[in-house]
This record gives C-alpha cells, structure tokens and sequence, in this order.
C-alpha cells in the first residue's frame, strides 16, 4: 500500500458525514417522540408509536451501516496534542453511542414482542417477535428502554459539548473533520 493511499484523512468522508447529519436528526426526532409518547393523551399516541417504532428500526439499519463504514473507511486521528483522558473519553463515548444505536432499537422491538404488541411499521411492515411473550422481560425491557433512552439524551449532550469545546476553545479540527462541507479524502482501516 503506498504512502499515499495509506494517509489519514483531515475529515470524514461524504458519505460518513451523511451518515453521521441524518442520524443525528433521526436520533433527535426519536428522543422528542419518545418523551411526547409518554406526555400526551391516548389519541395522538398511535401515531407517535408507529413512527417511533420505524425510525427506531430505520436508525438500527443506518447505524450498522455506518459502524461497517467506519471500519472499512476508518476515521481522522484525534490531535496528538489532546491529552490522554481526553482521547479515552472520545473512543469509549463513540463505543457507547454505537452500542446505543443499535441497542436502543433491538431492546425496544424486543420489548414489543415480550409485551404481546405487533412490531408494524409506517407502510404496514411487520416484524417477527424476537423473543417469547413475558410479563416479566417486558417490564425489565421498557424499564431498559427508558433508562437507556435518558443515557443516550445524556450521551448525546456530551457529544455535541465536546463538539463544541473542540471547535470552539481548542479549534483544533475535530469538529470540521465531521461538520465540514468540503470532500475529506478516504482513510485506511486502522489508521
């Protein structure tokens, strides 16, 4: 492999970027749902329930997708320069994230299934049950879908303030790598 093709990117590419926005938006309009589930009356639920359920399968999809290119295309070394602790708060927050997005939705339509409930989506898409009906694991599964959910609202605000700490305090690039507009070349696995 030549030096060359083995250089590490500056920026993300197109396509992680795109990933990256509609996830972004797509996780945000599911956490605004799910809190509106939960606050609203009986008829405006169904609705709220059906699009939650196929945005939550839609993210499942895009996240596995996005994690696939990730390790194929890799991603832009954090700066040399940030500390240690710093770096390990990044690695472990984006484990974290990935183990959410995929997580969060294969929970919730297990949660369904125990519960007894149709996993039918926007468009009239059924899903199979993923696991038996039980009372029990669908109670510890919505009590795991709704902590969880407040763990991804926290993590998510995590994310975008250290976002902004690294475009606006230490301006380092981290925050252009994911937001820039222009084409960042590919980067090797590993790198």
């Amino acid at each position: 492999m030549s030096q060359e093709t083995r250089q590490v990117a500056s920026r993300f590419t197109l396509l992680q970027r795109t990933l990256h926005w509609l996830m972004a938006v797509a996780i945000l309009a599911m956490l605004f749902i799910g809190i509106a589930m939960v606050s609203i009356v009986v008829p405006a639920y169904v609705p709220l329930l059906a699009t939650h359920k196929t945005l939550g399968i839609a993210i499942l999809a895009l996240a596995v997708v996005r994690l696939a290119v990730r390790v194929f295309q890799g991603a832009p070394k954090l700066p040399a320069d940030l500390p240690v602790p710093m770096k390990l708060a990044a690695h472990l927050s984006h484990y974290a994230l990935y183990a959410l997005m995929i997580g969060m939705p294969l929970i919730g339509w297990a949660m369904l299934s125990a519960g007894g409930y149709p996993v039918v989506l926007l468009g009239g898409i059924r899903l199979p049950a993923l696991v038996a009906q039980s009372d029990a694991l669908h109670t510890l599964l919505w009590n795991a879908h709704v902590y969880l959910a407040f763990a991804l609202f926290a993590l998510v605000l995590m994310h975008l303030a250290a976002a902004l700490f690294h475009g606006l305090i230490r301006r380092d690039g981290v925050l252009e790598s994911m937001a820039s507009l222009r084409a960042g070349r590919g980067v090797s696995p590993g790198e």
